[in-house]
């Protein structure tokens, strides 16, 4: 009998053990991870007011290639743009000449190329910014990033912000209400890369781009996108440029529209 007892003790001890083992080992994980959850949630806070707080004392630039410089490497990329310098120094070059009034892009991402459309356009100038939540080119960006990308505007600019589809009738009809009776300097299209969503943009906005203004898409020289197809059509009935700083590479590309169709 206490050989039984003795034996029934021990299992239940060791069952006992093997319990609060258990329990302590889950306690620690979970404590592992939410203090590892802490800390990520704590370095993205960090990221972005120390970005606030840094680029909206950054107003003017010595020349377009150290703005691009400055903002590829900002904050260890933070705000990165998913552009080739070249191209995008290309590119900035010519928007600049023109002194745009009013911007629209779409596709926002990291803001790297908000930022530079930002310091480009006119002291006065009305910036549209349209990016989809969780879309499916990589876009979205969290709300607290808000106040950063808004924080871009120089001196009497304004950036109006829509984490939204920009193929929703009622996006265009914000874009719309923004404008009143102006029209489009520039139309940045990084958004949708299929051929249908490249193909709507355009189709939805290239109106409000004023008689010389520019439409301008990203990755066509991306021959797995919908956008290299689209343009290869569209390019044949405007005056175009194609800004590619590699051929070969089959990546990045930026094309350029010069919007002839207005009287």
């Amino acid at each position: 009998m206490k050989i039984k007892f003795y034996l029934r003790e021990m299992v239940f001890r060791i069952h006992l053990f093997l319990d609060t083992f258990r329990r302590s080992l889950i306690f620690i994980i979970r404590k592992k991870n939410t203090l590892l959850i802490l800390r990520k949630e704590f370095r993205r806070l960090f990221n972005i007011y120390y970005s606030f707080f840094k680029l909206r004392k950054i107003q003017n630039y010595n020349s377009l290639k150290n703005l691009i410089d400055f903002t590829f490497s900002f904050n260890k990329g933070y705000i990165k743009p998913l552009q080739d310098k070249s191209e995008i120094l290309g590119l900035l070059i010519r928007c600049e000449k023109i002194h745009p009034q009013y911007i629209l892009e779409i596709g926002t991402a990291r803001g790297g190329t908000l930022f530079f459309f930002s310091r480009i356009a006119d002291k006065n100038a009305g910036i549209i910014s349209i990016d989809l939540p969780g879309g499916s080119s990589g876009g979205g960006y969290s709300k607290l990033k808000i106040p950063l990308y808004k924080s871009f505007a120089r001196k009497n600019q304004e950036i109006h912000l829509f984490r939204a589809n920009s193929h929703d009738i009622n996006t265009l009809k914000k874009v719309r209400k923004i404008l009143k009776r102006n029209h489009l300097d520039i139309l940045f299209i990084d958004g949708d890369h299929s051929y249908e969503g490249v193909k709507k943009d355009f189709e939805m906005y290239s109106p409000l781009v004023k008689n010389e203004g520019f439409i301008i898409f990203h990755d066509i020289n991306c021959v797995t996108m919908g956008v290299y197809k689209f343009w290869k059509e569209i390019k044949k009935k405007y005056l175009h440029e194609e800004i590619i700083q590699d051929w070969n590479f089959k990546e990045l590309g930026i094309g350029v529209l010069t919007n002839m169709t207005k009287g």
